[in-house]
């Protein structure tokens, strides 16, 4: 018996993740029925370090090659629907995510019936001076391009992986389309807002030790923002024309015509009169400026429909009384862990 009677599965893909990864195991509450730990071709003893915490309830998978994170829990997800788990959750290896966290996580998908709950440590500004600088200034970076990019724009702190997600809404997941590295929790959104998936965010500062991370900021400046416009063009094609066909998508694309004609429009007229010292018509110069003011005003309009159809984001502590148990009976009752 678990959380109001589902079971709960935690997925930890690990990679160069020996010395913490029996702590992580050891910290599992007893509401875990299942702790699914994808060694991602990790080459110290992460393997030995797994079978040393002793926990019956563990399932190691390991990778030939390195798949990165997001191949590691794509591999993780598919393990936890074949052992028939009703909430599936993501737990990093290095000790930086309270497992304890876990029934506040559990109780938000399920009493307030969200399909996907993340953590966000921005809920917390006390805890905002222990996130490493760079961490931090990335996060927020790349918080308004991945609200862009994936239309969940009451969404905080998209590069936070601790997350939980319903059985329901991982089964209609196309699992191919998750981005295999450090793009995963974007691209999640993505997909998720593809599925118009019902989101809920808990207010949960992370723990920094002395780990090192293998994620460089140079990578992310380099390769996220293409991941990102790809993700958002992906989504406007399967949620607003695939799916249906959406004033969202008539006005954008109307929009960018109107700029890019006034654009070319505009650009030529001014490069002829540059050459030639002749000030452009009133009308041509019109003809160049009004397709751009509209198209603007187009791409503008069709942005606050997508606002408005992003849904809300439930937001909660990890202390919310509306987390609690419905009553006294529905407790968390202990596995047996060995």
């Amino acid at each position: 018996m678990t959380i109001e009677n589902k079971t709960l599965a935690v997925v930890i893909p690990a990679y160069r993740a020996e010395g913490s990864i029996g702590g992580v195991i050891r910290s599992m509450p007893a509401c875990v029925d299942r702790i699914i730990v994808v060694d991602d071709a990790s080459p110290d003893g992460l393997a030995r370090a797994v079978e040393e915490a002793g926990d019956k309830r563990t399932v190691l998978i390991r990778h030939q090659k390195n798949r990165g994170v997001g191949g590691a829990m794509v591999t993780g997800f598919r393990k936890a629907l074949e052992l028939g788990a009703d909430l599936v959750a993501k737990v990093d290896a290095d000790g930086q995510m309270d497992p304890a966290q876990l029934p506040a996580f559990a109780r938000a998908a399920l009493l307030h019936g969200c399909d996907y709950v993340k953590a966000n440590r921005f809920g917390h500004i006390d805890a905002l001076p222990a996130m490493p600088r760079a961490r931090l200034a990335g996060s927020i970076a790349l918080t308004f391009l991945t609200k862009f990019a994936s239309g969940y724009w009451n969404v905080f702190d998209p590069q936070n992986g601790y997350v939980l997600i319903s059985r329901r809404m991982l089964k209609r997941l196309d699992l191919s389309a998750i981005d295999p590295g450090y793009f995963f929790e974007n691209s999640m959104l993505i997909n998720l807002n593809v599925m118009r998936a019902r989101i809920a965010e808990i207010y949960l500062p992370a723990r920094y030790g002395g780990e090192i991370s293998s994620m460089k900021l140079h990578r992310i400046l380099l390769s996220f923002p293409w991941k990102l416009f790809k993700g958002f063009c992906y989504r406007v094609y399967h949620k607003y024309v695939f799916r249906s066909t959406s004033p969202f998508a008539l006005l954008l694309f109307f929009g960018l015509a109107l700029m890019l004609w006034g654009g070319i429009w505009g650009g030529r007229a001014w490069l002829l009169s540059f050459r030639t010292g002749i000030p452009a018509a009133t009308g041509t110069v019109v003809l160049g400026l009004l397709p751009l003011l509209l198209g603007f005003a187009s791409i503008l309009q069709a942005l606050v429909l997508d606002v408005a159809d992003a849904g809300e984001c439930l937001l909660f502590d990890a202390d919310d009384e509306s987390l609690a148990p419905r009553d006294a009976g529905q407790t968390l009752e202990k596995n047996q862990s060995g």
